[in-house]
């Protein structure tokens, strides 16, 4: 880089140099000793700085700057102090500096000890400075783990140089100590996710649905015929005769069975409850029957059985009331539990409380639970599919629904299927997963997010969408650990890999991503020192965004390609303007900088 041009990096303004601690310093000692006169501040020969090499920032966003500093005799006379400030710069922009190296010169030390005895000076470099002799040439290490801005492209370290003595005091050079190589900034996460679009297979199968209910019915004791005037039986009988209306008169519907059962009561016989229950089933059966107007053929598909009811309605209703003897029937019913109900009752009669339990927890309503079995119509065709889904979308079942959403064309009609399936099928994978990426690519991370809470369970699809999710909200160590559990995904692996070269684990990053071809691939493998790789990743990619092309100019460059050659993939880059941006301080495009091919890319202008 020409002198000049590093000169103009170093003379930045002064106010921009005040936000800065040791730079303030340098210019407060500058102002006394302008005061007190002393010898020309200029330097005679140049400090070099060696290796200058290319750095890039860790995990923790730092790099470990360790270079030699040889200053030569007689670089700065005997009266002056020279300071080595290094300088994180960007462009005409500072944006760091780190611990300064300060070298006195025989008289300028005698001048300031006899400034700081005499007048009580302090001196604010004195815990950095050291007395030399300028007339011997020295070999210094600094060894500095500096940090950087995690987002910074690229720039340089720069040793500024300045000597103070007299009135004159100023910046007299500027070395480079090193390059700032942040690759993995061209990687934009959020934007090169891979998110799961389940796509489902249509099967047609039957529509089998299942239902069930219960009607608490009085009898008059010892009776099995059902009196609608009695208790709230006409009420109980109204709603069974409702459900099953509601399947006898769809026509997309077919009645399969309906199997009644008549709950035997605790207390008396058995054998006896057992027949009695049954009866009142089949009395339940043939009012229903005889309501629904129904076929005889329809009516074979009624059934009746009873079922015993038992004793532990009885414990559980004693229980729930604290009843104290409640623990004396458990343990009768623990005892006599592979009997049936008659042993039981017979030691619960002989308890003291059994008057209690009489007329107190033997329940006054006798249980009837019916199980009904239907058959919805199949869709099969997607013009039927259409048709039905305006009409009936609760005939549907899942997979019909899931067809459906793949005939929809727009974003805003999948979602409003992916909703009614949702509605419908509240634990539907393939619905929450598609409507969650819909709603991502909307950046609606808040709404995604409460979809996929809805979910009881987690497909490995779901899974990678949820943590997507996560990196939408910038949490991304939460996306971490769920991808992390995920890798077998091949999109959970790669977004892993997105983080991980966000992180700056580089090797982490590169491992994951071995298998995949494409600018992020490249991107990493050119962050771990791999050009070879990636340029064969980007000979096969068809990918020519100008993040591609950028990406391939950097290949060329790392290969040292003639700079034609560069600046023609750089060219394509240009209508970007952040690449515009970052063409001016990515360190692989040093050696082209002077070149006419990119001087002609940035109108003849420096490298800034």
């Amino acid at each position: 880089v020409p002198a000049d041009t590093r000169l103009k990096w170093a003379t930045l303004k002064l106010e921009t140099y005040m936000k800065f601690r040791y730079t303030y310093l340098i210019w407060a000692g500058c102002l006394w000793l302008g005061v007190a006169g002393c010898a020309s501040s200029g330097m005679n020969k140049k400090v070099a700085v060696t290796p200058v090499r290319t750095l890039t920032p860790d995990s923790m966003s730092t790099v470990g700057v360790d270079v030699n500093i040889h200053i030569p005799e007689k670089a700065f006379t005997g009266r002056t102090r020279l300071i080595v400030v290094p300088q994180l710069l960007q462009k005409d922009s500072m944006l760091a500096e780190y611990t300064p190296m300060v070298f006195d010169a025989p008289i300028y030390s005698k001048k300031m000890n006899r400034r700081v005895l005499l007048d009580g000076y302090v001196d604010t470099l004195a815990n950095v400075a050291r007395k030399v002799n300028n007339r011997k040439e020295y070999d210094v290490t600094y060894s500095e783990r500096v940090a950087v801005p995690a987002d910074i492209d690229g720039g340089r370290i720069v040793a500024v140089l300045s000597t103070d003595g007299c009135g004159e005091c100023g910046i007299a050079d500027t070395v480079d100590i090193a390059y700032i190589n942040n690759i993995p900034t061209l990687i934009e996460p959020k934007k090169s996710l891979q998110l799961n679009w389940i796509e489902p297979e249509f099967v047609i199968r039957p529509k089998i649905m299942e239902g069930r209910g219960e009607a608490l019915l009085q009898f008059v004791i010892n009776r099995y015929d059902i009196n609608l005037s009695l208790g709230d039986n006409r009420n109980e009988m109204n709603r069974m005769l409702a459900t099953l209306q509601k399947i006898v008169t769809d026509s997309l519907a077919t009645l399969n069975s309906v199997s009644i059962y008549g709950m035997a009561s605790a207390d008396g016989s058995y054998a006896f409850n057992t027949t009695l229950s049954r009866n009142r089933a089949n009395s339940a059966k043939n009012w229903l029957v005889d309501q629904l107007h129904i076929s005889a053929s329809q009516a074979s598909r009624f059934s009746v059985g009873s079922r015993p009811e038992g004793w532990m309605p009885v414990l559980q209703a004693m229980i729930a009331d604290g009843h104290p003897d409640s623990l004396k029937v458990r343990e009768i019913l623990d005892k006599y539990n592979a009997e049936n109900d008659d042993v039981a009752e017979r030691y619960i009669r002989r308890l003291s409380c059994w008057n209690d339990i009489k007329n107190n927890y033997l329940q006054k309503d006798r249980k009837v639970e019916y199980v009904y079995t239907y058959t919805l119509k199949s869709f099969t065709t997607d013009a039927e599919l259409l048709d039905m889904y305006g009409k009936r979308p609760d005939a549907f079942n899942e997979e019909e629904l899931l067809r459906v959403s793949t005939l929809k064309k727009t974003p805003e009609e999948k979602k409003e299927v992916y909703r009614t399936i949702l509605h419908y099928f509240p634990q539907s994978q393939v619905a929450a997963n598609n409507l969650a990426v819909l709603l991502l690519r909307e950046d609606k991370a808040d709404e995604a997010e409460a979809v996929l809470n809805g979910l009881k369970e987690y497909s490995p699809e779901v899974l990678n969408t949820k943590a997507a999710v996560y990196v939408y909200k910038e949490n991304n160590e939460k996306a971490i650990e769920l991808l992390q559990t995920n890798t077998e995904l091949p999109q959970a692996r790669y977004n892993l890999a997105l983080l991980k070269a966000q992180e700056r684990k580089l090797q982490e990053a590169y491992t994951l991503m071995r298998g995949y071809e494409d600018v992020n691939a490249a991107v990493v493998s050119l962050s771990v020192g791999d050009t070879q790789h990636a340029a064969s990743i980007m000979d096969r990619c068809e990918d020519h965004t100008p993040l591609a092309e950028y990406v391939r100019a950097l290949v060329a460059a790392r290969m040292q390609k003639e700079a034609n050659e560069v600046a023609a993939r750089l060219e394509h880059a240009l209508p970007d303007s952040r690449l515009k941006e970052r063409m001016q301080t990515e360190p692989d495009f040093l050696p082209y900088l002077t070149t006419p091919a990119f001087q002609a890319l940035t109108g003849g202008k420096d490298y800034e």
